[in-house]
């Protein structure tokens, strides 16, 4: 979690650095929809959980794969810095509070899932359920790409 926040933190600072106007974001925000869409094909061809290969992560090989991560990097860079620069215009420090708020959900949001799996693992996991878990999450994924899209194109138009 500190490795993806310092991601996060970085790819906020950077660009709102830069004190680039709505319409940039805006405009990055119809890429930020296009890796959602890219994301989303990728979960919805997910069939199984299980590769049959045993594999072992330190701290420091999560740390590195997650600093490698360009869909993470990608990720935040045309979808939720856009979103935390547009908050930091309407509330005072808005890209720290969505910062600070999407790191908690994840936190939360895992942890939860984690639970719920651990309960309910064989139901979960099995062959005909996997498949349709991840197309429902690839289905959210492509809602808040759509969102962004018709929000980006009702600027643009009434600007």
């Amino acid at each position: 979690m500190l490795t993806e926040t310092s991601v996060a933190l970085v790819s906020l600072l950077v660009l709102s650095s830069f004190n680039l106007q709505e319409a940039v974001f805006r405009g990055i925000s119809f890429i930020g929809a296009g890796v959602l869409i890219w994301i989303a094909t990728q979960i919805w061809k997910v069939q199984t959980l299980y590769t049959g290969e045993k594999v072992h992560f330190s701290l420091a090989k999560i740390s590195a794969m997650i600093l490698a991560n360009g869909v993470l990097w990608t990720f935040w860079i045309t979808v939720c810095v856009p979103r935390a620069i547009l908050l930091s215009e309407k509330i005072h420090f808005g890209q720290f509070l969505f910062l600070i708020l999407v790191e908690i959900g994840w936190l939360f949001s895992t942890v939860f899932v984690a639970f719920i799996f651990s309960r309910f693992r064989t139901l979960l996991s099995g062959p005909k359920v996997v498949p349709i878990i991840f197309k429902i999450f690839a289905l959210v994924f492509i809602y808040f790409a759509l969102d962004m899209v018709y929000k980006s194109i009702v600027f643009f138009v009434i600007k």
